[in-house]
């Protein structure tokens, strides 16, 4: 795993585009722009097959965005990432971790709830077609960020 810094935001983007509709990907600038941000911290997987940026603030942290490239998914790397998140969110203090995602994708669900996610809201008609995404959180303690 590959720590993410603003001179790696050309990969996230590229990443993020293998695995998002092009409408939906986000530019280098942006990931730029959140990688300058207090608190925020991202995660590339070490053959540039996937990402995650989050953010910890205080007692909660978010993800926002996770991306595994079509060739590359089913192979356990978004769990890894994640993973390696919750346990980044925990050692820098928080003890809950949220996220958004979309009601109709099932895998992308099955794989938060393997990790410890849990539905706590949903915000309707959020998504630009008009879907629902769900509000999930998964509680993070200091033996995560310990590695017990």
């Amino acid at each position: 795993m590959i720590t993410a810094t603003p001179a790696h935001a050309d990969v996230l983007a590229a990443i993020h585009a293998a695995a998002f509709p092009a409408g939906e990907a986000w530019s280098a600038a942006a990931f730029a722009a959140q990688l300058a941000r207090p608190g925020v911290f991202g995660l590339i997987g070490t053959a540039a097959d996937g990402m995650l940026l989050a953010q910890a603030a205080a007692e909660d942290a978010e993800v926002l965005t996770l991306a595994v490239a079509g060739w590359a998914r089913r192979r356990g790397l978004g769990r890894a990432l994640l993973r390696a998140a919750m346990v980044q969110a925990a050692a820098r203090g928080a003890t809950a971790m949220f996220l958004e995602v979309a009601d109709d994708n099932r895998a992308a669900r099955a794989l938060y709830a393997a990790c410890g996610f849990a539905e706590v809201g949903r915000r309707r008609r959020y998504y630009p077609g008009g879907g629902d995404a769900l509000v999930l959180r998964a509680t993070l303690t200091r033996d995560a960020a310990a590695g017990g």
